[in-house]
């Protein structure tokens, strides 16, 4: 059975798409920890990200970053922090998280609540800004 992130990929179950290439997708969490907070994922649905193969790898931290700079120029923050854990979804993704304190980065708090207007237009600045990059 396809994780939720293949099904996110194949178009099966919509996201607020923030940047995509032939391999990656990077789109807003729909539990944020932080406003801003993206998962960047490869579209090959790959449970453990250390199985990942080293180039597919390397690829999606450049795409991580690439997307990382673009949240932090539209979500005021002090850094973005990256996660990889790897059990709420059997499918390799690093988490890109707007920092401003060390407890921003912390999966046991409530998630932050915004409207799918907000989510929306948020995912539609910062792909902008990727784009212009």
């Amino acid at each position: 059975m396809p994780s939720i992130f293949s099904r996110i990929v194949q178009g099966e179950i919509p996201c607020y798409k923030v940047a995509e290439t032939e391999d990656y997708l990077a789109f807003l969490d729909v539990r944020p920890q932080a406003k801003g907070h993206t998962l960047c994922i490869p579209k090959k649905e790959i449970d453990y990200i250390f199985d990942v193969d080293d180039e597919l790898y390397a690829g999606l931290w450049l795409f991580a970053k690439i997307v990382a700079k673009a949240l932090e120029q539209e979500v005021p923050c002090q850094r973005i922090g990256t996660a990889v854990v790897g059990l709420e979804v059997p499918h390799a993704h690093i988490h890109l998280i707007p920092l401003n304190s060390i407890s921003d980065l912390s999966f046991g708090k409530e998630p932050v609540q915004m409207s799918p207007d907000e989510m929306s237009d948020l995912a539609a600045r910062i792909a902008a800004r990727i784009r212009t990059s």
